[in-house]
Protein backbone atom coordinates (compact mmCIF):
# COMPACT_ATOMS: atom_id res chain seq x y z
CA UNK A 1 0.00 0.00 0.00
CA UNK A 2 1.12 3.76 -1.09
CA UNK A 3 1.82 5.91 2.57
CA UNK A 4 -1.17 8.19 1.19
CA UNK A 5 -3.30 5.40 0.62
CA UNK A 6 -6.29 5.91 3.62
CA UNK A 7 -6.14 2.35 4.38
CA UNK A 8 -2.48 2.25 4.80
CA UNK A 9 -1.53 0.83 8.51
CA UNK A 10 1.90 2.81 8.49
CA UNK A 11 2.09 5.01 11.62
CA UNK A 12 3.34 8.25 10.47
CA UNK A 13 6.22 8.97 13.20
CA UNK A 14 6.49 12.93 14.43
CA UNK A 15 9.73 15.08 14.12
CA UNK A 16 11.09 18.07 15.86
CA UNK A 17 13.50 20.48 15.01
CA UNK A 18 14.26 20.94 18.80
CA UNK A 19 14.13 18.57 21.92
CA UNK A 20 12.07 22.25 23.45
CA UNK A 21 9.14 21.08 21.02
CA UNK A 22 8.56 17.33 23.06
CA UNK A 23 5.73 16.55 24.57
CA UNK A 24 6.05 17.18 28.34
CA UNK A 25 5.59 13.37 29.21
CA UNK A 26 7.29 12.01 32.04
CA UNK A 27 8.26 8.14 31.10
CA UNK A 28 6.94 6.92 35.01
CA UNK A 29 4.73 9.02 37.81
CA UNK A 30 6.08 8.98 41.12
CA UNK A 31 4.02 7.20 43.66
CA UNK A 32 3.93 5.36 47.30
CA UNK A 33 4.16 1.96 47.14
CA UNK A 34 4.76 -1.04 49.39
CA UNK A 35 8.34 0.31 50.76
CA UNK A 36 7.45 4.16 50.48
CA UNK A 37 7.87 6.44 48.77
CA UNK A 38 10.78 6.15 45.79
CA UNK A 39 12.98 8.47 47.54
CA UNK A 40 12.73 6.54 50.44
CA UNK A 41 14.92 3.66 49.07
CA UNK A 42 17.24 5.73 47.04
CA UNK A 43 21.19 5.47 47.67
CA UNK A 44 22.53 8.16 45.82
CA UNK A 45 20.90 11.61 45.16
CA UNK A 46 21.84 14.09 42.08
CA UNK A 47 22.71 17.99 42.97
CA UNK A 48 23.32 20.12 41.04
CA UNK A 49 26.10 22.62 40.98
CA UNK A 50 24.37 26.16 40.34
CA UNK A 51 26.68 28.30 38.74
CA UNK A 52 28.16 25.38 36.59
CA UNK A 53 24.71 24.60 35.24
CA UNK A 54 23.93 26.39 31.65
CA UNK A 55 20.35 25.67 32.17
CA UNK A 56 20.02 23.59 29.54
CA UNK A 57 17.31 21.43 30.49
CA UNK A 58 18.88 18.11 29.30
CA UNK A 59 18.70 16.52 32.47
CA UNK A 60 14.89 17.69 32.66
CA UNK A 61 14.58 15.55 29.20
CA UNK A 62 16.84 12.47 29.75
CA UNK A 63 14.98 12.23 33.53
CA UNK A 64 12.89 9.12 33.42
CA UNK A 65 10.84 9.30 36.24
CA UNK A 66 9.91 13.41 35.30
CA UNK A 67 10.94 14.66 38.69
CA UNK A 68 12.89 17.20 37.43
CA UNK A 69 11.03 21.00 37.30
CA UNK A 70 12.57 22.91 34.50
CA UNK A 71 11.89 26.81 33.85
CA UNK A 72 14.00 28.14 30.96
CA UNK A 73 16.72 30.60 32.66
CA UNK A 74 16.25 28.86 35.92
CA UNK A 75 18.18 26.26 37.76
CA UNK A 76 16.52 23.07 37.71
CA UNK A 77 14.64 21.58 40.90
CA UNK A 78 14.59 17.82 42.09
CA UNK A 79 11.92 16.58 43.67
CA UNK A 80 13.67 13.99 46.05
CA UNK A 81 10.31 12.80 47.29
CA UNK A 82 10.14 10.80 43.99
CA UNK A 83 13.25 11.04 42.42
CA UNK A 84 14.82 7.18 42.65
CA UNK A 85 18.63 8.24 42.22
CA UNK A 86 19.32 6.52 39.16
CA UNK A 87 22.01 8.77 37.81
CA UNK A 88 20.65 9.28 34.26
CA UNK A 89 20.74 12.91 34.55
CA UNK A 90 24.25 13.35 35.84
CA UNK A 91 25.34 11.31 32.82
CA UNK A 92 23.64 13.63 30.69
CA UNK A 93 24.94 16.96 31.76
CA UNK A 94 26.58 18.57 29.16
CA UNK A 95 28.74 20.74 31.54
CA UNK A 96 29.39 17.73 34.34
CA UNK A 97 27.32 20.14 36.95
CA UNK A 98 25.53 17.09 38.83
CA UNK A 99 27.01 15.33 41.26
CA UNK A 100 25.67 12.32 43.46
CA UNK A 101 25.50 12.05 47.09
CA UNK A 102 25.51 9.52 48.91
CA UNK A 103 22.03 9.39 50.70
CA UNK A 104 22.71 9.27 55.00
CA UNK A 105 22.43 5.75 56.15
Amino acid sequence: MKKDDPKSTETKCPTYKSWRELPLVPISRGMKGSIGETGDWRNFRPSINEKECNRCGICYVYCPDGVIQFKEGSVPKIDYKYCKGCGICKVKCPKKAIEMIRERE
